[in-house]
């Protein structure tokens, strides 16, 4: 091999690495939050009729989730609806799923 090549894989394992290490201290640092997302503003997978980031359909969808700073979804308040108060949760909701 040359050492081109040899310090080009280097470099390229160096990146993937700190990428990597960003990655995990930005995951760290935030939690996924359910029900708090508005239509289509959601993070990534929500289940059930969505595929990924930005596919939920209705405000507060229970199996959409969005990253929040860690420790702050379950005190995270939406919008009043139907005059309950509605708060983030760490799992997954059964509220304001679309109709199939």
């Amino acid at each position: 091999m040359s050492n081109k090549l040899v310090n080009t894989l280097i470099a390229a394992g160096v990146a993937a690495a700190s990428i990597s290490t960003v990655t995990t201290a930005h995951a760290a640092e935030n939690e996924k939050c359910y029900g708090v997302s508005l239509a289509g503003e959601n993070d990534c997978a929500a289940g059930p009729g969505t595929t990924c980031a930005g596919t939920s359909t209705v405000d507060y969808q229970g199996n959409a989730w969005t990253y929040v700073p860690a420790g702050t979804c379950e005190t995270t308040e939406v919008e009043m609806m139907d005059d309950k108060k509605r708060m983030g949760s760490l799992e997954a909701l059964e509220r304001d799923l679309p109709e199939a």
